[in-house]
């Protein structure tokens, strides 16, 4: 059976996601990140699914920067609906806990319940919310997903991130020779624009000028560069349609650095879950 990668342990968010993007494949459970894209380049496993942007915390900022540098394109995507439950061992008590472990985008997510019922806890980073049920014990919490289960421990009966309407985008990722799809109403690329004074705008004029809209740009520093960006940028066009490509190739004119990360459907709103 054919396997897809994405970030462990059992339980995780990428898990839920990678599930239902690849129902058919043997789920590959990687340590971090960069071991989801080295499965994925190194032939290990077909696809990978990674977390990409969070409704909340915004861009997942590793995986933009490997997106852009490894050899694999985004070629499909969902969206999950985060429930953030904290979680405790049988008996522990609020007032005995000294550390909340958990991954950091899920930390910052919960902050507003972990300054108000937490104030003493120590939050300490794991590399996924799922991690930090193997970190219990009497003065310790995680914070994990609704869905995660584990004998003796208990999950809060409510949903404790700050916002209760918290999504996350998660991409499906292929190695790059297998091409990008045939078709996709999204189109997502990274371009660096000269330094100089309107560089950007005339990089995105020719999407306004042909009526097609920008969903997401975020800007993301260039290494060892102080002062200078990456822009990584969705629109809203198919890549077969002529204007869209025209717009594409004056985009690219503009950027002394381009490159198309991905070609997918964006979900439709009843996917949302």
């Amino acid at each position: 059976m054919s396997a897809v990668a994405c970030l462990g342990p059992a339980g995780s968010y990428s898990e839920l996601a990678a599930r239902r993007l690849c129902p058919d494949k043997e789920v590959m459970l990687c340590a971090n990140f960069p071991a989801v894209f080295a499965a994925v380049t190194g032939g290990t496993a077909d696809a990978g699914v990674i977390p990409i942007e969070n409704s909340i915390q915004g861009g997942v900022l590793q995986n933009l920067d490997l997106l852009e540098t490894q050899d694999v394109y985004a070629v499909d995507q969902t969206v999950i609906r985060i429930d953030h439950r904290l979680a405790m061992l049988e008996g522990a008590k609020l007032s005995d806990i000294r550390r909340v472990y958990s991954h950091e985008q899920a930390i910052g997510q919960c902050s507003e319940f972990l300054s108000s019922h937490l104030p003493q806890a120590e939050c300490i980073f794991t590399d996924s919310t799922a991690k930090s049920l193997s970190l219990l014990d009497g003065h310790s919490a995680g914070i994990v997903g609704a869905h995660a289960a584990k004998t003796g421990v208990v999950l809060s009966e409510e949903n404790i991130a700050n916002e209760k309407n918290n999504f996350t985008q998660f991409f499906l990722i292929r190695r790059r020779a297998e091409g990008l799809p045939e078709h996709g109403d999204t189109v997502f690329f990274v371009g660096v624009c000269e330094h100089r004074p309107g560089s950007l705008l005339a990089m995105l004029r020719g999407f306004s000028d042909r009526g097609i809209n920008l969903t997401r740009i975020e800007s993301r520093p260039i290494r060892n560069v102080l002062g200078e960006y990456r822009f990584f940028i969705e629109i809203d066009g198919d890549i077969t349609q002529p204007r869209v490509r025209e717009a594409m190739e004056s985009a690219r004119s503009h950027c002394r650095m381009f490159r198309v990360l991905g070609v997918y459907d964006a979900p439709h709103p009843s996917a949302r879950g």
